[in-house]
């Protein structure tokens, strides 16, 4: 059977954790010099309908290191659902590669062409969800930190694809998660109530902070929201990640972004510039975490 990562719950926590682990030895090795081609001769086709800087170098730099190749296509590539059905392209380029990789607006998209797909199926980022990073932030606390289990971690923000990862983590990982989002950008109640158990939704930015291990947040306003810029500033000015809220937090706490950020808007520039940030570490282990995830669903 075709093994697919569409969200992070299609893998067992004991897979998650494998990756994770192999994903801390494979940037040794490659800080180290060493050479390993396990995926040689393998070809990635890499889907686009939303551009992306870190996704794209480090899937193409990921396979390039693997010793296997990346394939690039954009939107003006091929035309996914519109010049051909999502069935038929699906069939048609699995039969050609050995892994697809998808950044797609539409989360159905992804799970539509995993079902007709001979090969497997990444999701880098749907409307839904983005496993990849989390896996990649995952490696970084456990890089810096050791175990995230027991641990809390605040979301601060949009109750976006990113804080509905963030609770599937809570539960593979063993974490309670605290989020706190201004009225009306709540994440979706599906999520809440799958993940009920691991999560507490909180008024305010500095309840969800309070003895935090781990404070993360996100882009006020999405790719595709910009026409709500103007509004959401307005709506989420009480959740900027500062120093005050930083001062809520453990006084060892780690700072995460996805990237990319907006100093000023949802993180003030001292915090994302400062010693608690691990952004740049978290960004670089996309690289390594998906060198991981590719020699697991490929091996």
């Amino acid at each position: 059977m075709t093994k697919h990562f569409i969200n992070l719950n299609d893998l067992s926590n004991n897979d998650l954790q494998q990756i994770i682990d192999q994903a801390i030895a494979l940037k040794k090795q490659h800080k180290s010099g060493e050479i390993n081609n396990a995926l040689q001769n393998k070809t990635l086709a890499m889907i686009f309908d939303k551009s992306s800087t870190r996704t794209r170098v480090s899937f193409e730099a990921g396979m390039t290191q693997l010793g296997g190749h990346a394939l690039f296509l954009s939107d003006r590539d091929i035309q996914l659902g519109r010049g051909e059905p999502i069935i038929d392209s699906a069939i048609v380029i699995s039969s050609m590669v050995d892994a697809i990789m998808m950044r797609v607006s539409s989360h159905d998209d992804i799970t539509i062409f995993s079902q007709h797909s001979s090969v497997p199926i990444i999701n880098a980022l749907s409307d839904e969800s983005h496993p990849c990073q989390l896996l990649a932030d995952m490696m970084t606390y456990q890089e810096y930190n050791g175990s995230i289990k027991g641990k809390t971690v605040a979301w601060i923000g949009d109750g976006n694809n990113m804080c509905h990862t963030y609770m599937q983590a809570a539960k593979a990982f063993g974490f309670t998660l605290n989020i706190a989002t201004p009225k009306g950008y709540e994440p979706e109640q599906s999520f809440v109530s799958q993940y009920a158990d691991f999560i507490n939704l909180c008024a305010d930015a500095q309840t969800a902070c309070d003895n935090a291990d781990l404070v993360v947040t996100d882009v006020w306003a999405s790719m595709g929201q910009e026409s709500e810029q103007t509004k959401r500033e307005t709506a989420f000015k009480d959740f900027q990640v500062n120093t005050a809220l930083m001062e809520s937090a453990k006084s060892n706490a780690i700072f995460m972004h996805c990237l990319p950020a907006h100093r000023g808007e949802e993180v003030s520039a001292n915090v994302i510039d400062g010693k608690q940030s691990l952004v740049w570490n978290e960004a670089e282990n996309r690289l390594h975490a998906q060198k991981a995830l590719l020699l697991f669903l490929l091996g």
